[in-house]
């Protein structure tokens, strides 16, 4: 019965081919792009042997959670958002991408639990968002879409826009991150003048492009033009108020495709109604779309619909970055501007974590002790701590310490590189010597003319503990929203303090107050229920004795 062994060689055959089909399935590595990008990046990836790509755009989050546990890796931009339940859901996903440079539609501290990489492409849009603040400058100085509309509307009236040459002028920039060392560059081909103001950017970085580093009341009161580059937090909050804007030369124009929010929009038009701001270009606002803005009565002022990173060459850049980065890590593991990725052995990680927890919040504590330009950047390991691999934990004190300082994110993998960018020179010291502790971790900062350190600990391994600040000795928790102060050892001072937090009606969960041999100088940490408005602050610094005061959120 030949037909019989026919038969079931072909069973054979098939099942042979259905394995093997399943084995490639199976190494096929599937990519979900859950939001437009640019064809080139598309196709980078179908390009590639063992990745398989699908398109799904616009899916909400139930949609998107029932799909990804499909997919090995995400590609999103800004629109869609990536909760901790989507990552839950994701049983096989290895890499999450965001193409563009924020990274706050992903949660990746969800990710990060569930080892899934994250990866953004914080550069490939820099010069786009640079000429567009150019772009706004020529527009301010010629009159440029003023000019457009009175020919639009059949006038020929040159003489009512006479404009000024860039040539000679002076462009103050804040904020000298990449996008600010562009324009600078930019600017200086003008041959205008440049003043750059960044409180987290040593001189010798800004006198490298040309410009000159300036305080920002030099810059306000000097420069013919102000455009901004600096991210948003609680300290660039209407960074150009009411007051900033009076200290601006008359006449001055103000540039903004920074981020919403760096300007008080309510007294920008106050200042141009006066005529001491004779005009400004926004690309973003404190709200998106300014639907009812006052800005919309002023002839002078230009805006543009968020387009900063809104060029073919900037979407296609991004997109391509992050095709590459997703397929190389893939394929080989790779991880270049990963996010959340340290790459260190896995025992070492675990190790490291606590530690590295901890030297993140004595980094920010030090951050906030040394709010002005930091040159070199210290990390020592002492005692059993001093076993484990130093790159984490160095990583992690340099994410706390610039955290708060780059419009950039700020993570374990790039913290190393955005120190360099700023000028500072970073060393690590280990030794298995104890000094006190079984363990040690000891942060220095160094300014122009002064040094920082704290010093903290962990308590059985696990409990995070600041035990120095300097010469002074303390035992604190270095978490939630912190007082700080330095102030003259005397009675009364601390007493005052407390009255003002009760009447504020702020509750001290802790307090501690370090001394120092030899000095009559003491210092206070106290933790506090909430955080106090800025005019409490400016009493607690003006109380009599009081040499330094400030608030810090861990």
């Amino acid at each position: 019965m030949p037909w019989i062994a026919a038969r079931a060689f072909y069973k054979l055959t098939d099942l042979k081919r259905i394995m093997s089909e399943l084995q490639r399935m199976a190494a096929t590595k599937r990519i979900l792009v859950a939001d437009p990008i640019h064809a080139q990046g598309r196709d980078l990836l179908s390009a590639r042997t063992g990745l398989s790509v699908d398109v799904a755009t616009g899916l909400d989050e139930a949609a998107l959670k029932q799909r990804i546990g499909n997919y090995d890796a995400l590609i999103v931009r800004s629109k869609t958002r990536v909760t901790a339940p989507i990552i839950a859901a994701g049983n096989r996903l290895k890499v999450i991408g965001r193409a563009g440079i924020g990274v706050d539609n992903i949660d990746v501290e969800a990710a990060t639990e569930r080892g899934i990489v994250v990866f953004n492409t914080p550069d490939e849009n820099a010069t786009t968002t640079a000429e567009l603040a150019l772009g706004h400058l020529l527009s301010l100085s010629r009159h440029l879409p003023q000019a457009d509309r009175s020919v639009r509307k059949g006038e020929w009236k040159p003489k009512n826009f006479v404009g000024a040459e860039l040539a000679g002028k002076t462009i103050g920039v804040i904020g000298f991150g990449t996008i600010g060392r562009i324009v600078t560059r930019r600017c200086l081909a003008f041959r205008m003048r440049v003043l750059a103001y960044d409180p987290y950017v040593v001189p010798e970085v800004v006198h490298e492009t040309g410009a000159e580093p300036a305080d920002l009341d030099t810059l306000l009161a000097q420069a013919d033009f102000v455009t901004l580059h600096c991210p948003l937090n609680e300290a660039t909050t209407n960074l150009i108020n009411a007051l900033r804007l009076s200290q601006m030369k008359a006449g001055a124009r103000l540039i903004n495709c920074a981020r919403g929010g760096l300007v008080d929009e309510t007294a920008l038009v106050e200042a141009l109604r006066s005529g001491h701001v004779a005009g400004a270009a926004f690309d973003v606002y404190a709200k998106e779309p300014p639907s009812t803005s006052p800005l919309f009565e002023f002839d002078s002022v230009v805006l543009t619909p968020h387009l900063g990173a809104s060029t073919e060459e900037a979407q296609q850049a991004v997109s391509l970055k992050i095709a590459e980065n997703i397929a190389s890590f893939l394929e080989t593991g790779a991880a270049q501007s990963a996010v959340n990725l340290p790459r260190i052995p896995v025992d070492q990680v675990v190790r490291a974590r606590p530690y590295q927890q901890l030297a993140r919040a004595l980094g920010h504590l030090l951050s906030a002790l040394m709010p002005g330009p930091i040159t070199e950047f210290e990390v020592a390991l002492f005692g059993r701590v001093a076993e484990i691999d130093p790159r984490p934990i160095t990583a992690g004190a340099l994410a706390g310490l610039l955290g708060e300082r780059l419009a950039v994110p700020v993570n374990d993998v790039n913290a190393g590189t955005l120190a360099r960018r700023q000028g500072i020179e970073v060393r690590e010291i280990r030794t298995e010597e104890a000094h006190d502790y079984v363990s040690l971790i000891e942060l220095r900062g160094k300014a122009a003319q002064s040094s920082t350190s704290v010093a903290g600990t962990l308590l059985g391994e696990r409990h995070p503990r600041l035990v120095r600040i300097d010469d002074y000795h303390v035992e604190a928790v270095p978490e939630g929203c912190l007082i700080f102060t330095r102030h003259e050892d005397r009675p009364g001072v601390v007493g005052s303090l407390g009255s003002i937090l009760s009447r504020e009606n702020i509750n001290i969960s802790r307090m501690q107050v370090g001394v120092a041999e030899g000095r009559l100088e003491a210092i206070a940490l106290i933790g506090v229920s909430a955080p106090i408005l800025p005019s409490a602050l400016e009493e607690v610094q003006a109380i009599p004795g009081v040499r330094q005061a400030i608030q810090i959120q861990l």
